[in-house]
């Protein structure tokens, strides 16, 4: 087990320390649960000292526990870390705890998320909170809240580490396996990440599609690149408006059906993860 100390919720310097934490190793590869991460092939590619920063629920990717240097960061939700109130942290942890694991960084980056104490995960691994709310209001589109990766990612490029940063499943695509959660802005982040990338702040371990109108310019070099990505950006416009008319459509017939699953659902009593929640939103009030 780690002897490390992480920064915890409150500490007024906690960005530069969880700087200094990451500014140890020389390569971070920040892994998404996703079909498009192959760890063995990824330990290869990035070496022994990399560290490997792992998501939440990790089994979607380890299937076999991962003996190199590693940070598990628990996301949290109103109610707390997710991995908490779901009591997953010991079947989580296992996966990831060897004597490189620096422990969990329990992550907010909404401002209706609330950190859990160090003590409820009820694991000996060092934990530390990492608030990174404020640096996503007027960023990031307010309707939506920031993915973990993502949030982490655009830190750690601002924190100007002499490190590689590698992005690795950051797909954005949905596969029979895991789905995408709609509360994220999928497509914001996909064009902040290809911009960091192609400005060589970030890395991709999976194959990054090719800029497509940059040839354009190339092949007709009076029409200047701005007026390119205009008119793209119109045409692009155009066809979202065509998909959107055909998913009225979908939902006019579907209408029915989605009524009888909302009755079904208004019958299901409350998770425990609702009323966690209820019960903190009455104690703030209170």
């Amino acid at each position: 087990m780690s002897a490390l100390t992480l920064p915890q919720d409150g500490e007024a310097d906690a960005h530069r320390r969880w700087r200094e934490v990451f500014a140890a190793y020389p390569v971070i590869v920040l892994i998404a649960n996703s079909d498009a991460v192959e760890i063995g092939a990824l330990r290869r590619d990035y070496g022994e000292d990399a560290l490997f920063v792992f998501f939440n629920k990790v089994y979607k990717v380890l299937n076999a526990p991962f003996d190199g240097p590693a940070l598990l960061v628990a996301r949290s939700g109103p109610a707390g870390a997710n991995i908490v109130y779901r009591r997953e942290v010991a079947d989580v942890v296992r996966l990831v705890r060897s004597p490189r694991f620096l422990g969990i960084c329990n992550l907010r980056a909404g401002g209706h998320e609330r950190f859990s104490p160090a003590a409820e995960f009820g694991v000996p691994d060092p934990v530390g909170h990492l608030d990174l709310t404020a640096g996503f209001e007027g960023f990031y589109p307010a309707s939506h809240v920031a993915t973990s990766g993502f949030a982490l990612a655009v830190f750690l490029c601002e924190q100007r580490l002499n490190a590689r940063i590698v992005l690795a499943g950051f797909t954005a695509k949905r596969s029979t396996r895991w789905k995408l959660f709609a509360d994220h802005d999928w497509t914001f982040e996909q064009i902040v990440q290809r911009l960091l990338v192609r400005a060589g702040r970030l890395e991709s371990a999976n194959i990054v599609a090719d800029d497509l109108l940059h040839p354009i310019h190339q092949r007709f070099p009076e029409i200047a690149p701005a007026a390119v990505g205009a008119v793209a950006a119109e045409v692009l416009a155009e066809r979202l408006e065509t998909a959107n008319l055909a998913i009225d459509d979908l939902i006019r017939l579907t209408r029915p059906q989605r009524r009888f699953d909302g009755w079904l659902k208004g019958l299901k009593p409350k998770t425990r993860k609702a009323k966690i929640a209820a019960a903190a939103t009455m104690s703030d009030k209170a």
